[in-house]
């Protein structure tokens, strides 16, 4: 077990966030790396997710442990969650999805949740990012997956919202904006290069990696750790080898974890002036 007061005596410990990206059925990986952090006694105090981040986010805050989140996962088929509308704003409506949420949340709202959850959503109207750190948390968490032209945009709050992964696929600064002092990011959306695009959901989906490449570099920079599991071979949308996803997280994180501990052991309080 990793100990938190190696390093001499502090005031307090460093608050540790998780940055959680977008990366649809990809985003399993984000249960490898939190069971992984777990397992070594590394404190997740705040999560900040997009998309599939925001949903294992709030699975996780929701008091699931983990075992059951990868029991879940397994169970977490196209055909419970698929609800086909004619495609005026999105080809799936999304009702099925938001109440499996809801079930798998408790009904809970975001600020009920056993830490601090913060699940970033799109304005489609006003490009802004949105962040919600109060409310139901299916409501947040189904705007938050709300992939363009694949889901139906989410009307909350007089606003009409989409995935949180078009304006922030790796939101380390709100994970910082919640308090962090150590962010570490997870970036499960990379461009497959090899991919064999053969349905608008796979131009879609390529398209929104490829505009997102550039943005990536800078959260890398922000964040203290940034684990880069490397699932790019596996579709983002057929929710097939789960258990192979969560696996190259675990993966990911067991490489990076001396690495983790380190930064947390070196961490130095600011101080007042």
């Amino acid at each position: 077990m990793f100990d938190l007061n190696k390093g001499g005596n502090r005031l307090r410990r460093p608050k540790v966030g998780l940055a959680l990206g977008s990366g649809g059925a990809r985003g399993f990986a984000h249960l490898g790396v939190i069971k992984v952090l777990k397992d070594e006694g590394i404190p997740i105090d705040m999560i900040a997710g997009s998309s599939m981040g925001a949903m294992v986010g709030c699975f996780y805050g929701a008091g699931l442990d983990i075992d059951r989140l990868y029991k879940l996962s397994k169970a977490f088929k196209r055909k419970y969650y698929l609800d086909f509308t004619v495609p005026k704003m999105g080809f799936i409506a999304g009702k099925r999805v938001k109440e499996l949420i809801r079930i798998f949340t408790h009904g809970k709202q975001i600020q009920e949740l056993d830490i601090p959850i913060a699940v970033v959503a799109t304005d489609l109207v006003s490009g802004e990012k949105v962040v919600f750190k109060d409310g139901p948390a299916a409501d947040a968490v189904r705007a938050s997956i709300a992939i363009p032209g694949i889901f139906t945009p989410e009307k909350l709050n007089g606003r009409l919202l989409i995935d949180g992964g078009v304006v922030d696929r790796i939101p380390v600064s709100v994970v910082k904006e919640m308090e962090a002092d150590i962010v570490i990011a997870v970036d499960v959306s990379h461009v497959n290069t090899n991919s064999e695009i053969t349905s608008i959901f796979d131009v879609i989906m390529q398209s929104i990696d490829i505009m997102q490449m550039e943005l990536v570099t800078n959260r890398e920079v922000a964040s203290d750790i940034m684990l880069r599991p490397r699932v790019e071979s596996y579709s983002s949308r057929a929710f097939t080898n789960i258990d192979e996803i969560i696996a190259i997280g675990e993966e990911e994180a067991k490489k990076q974890i001396v690495k983790i501990k380190q930064v947390i052991e070196q961490w130095k309080e600011p101080q007042s002036p």
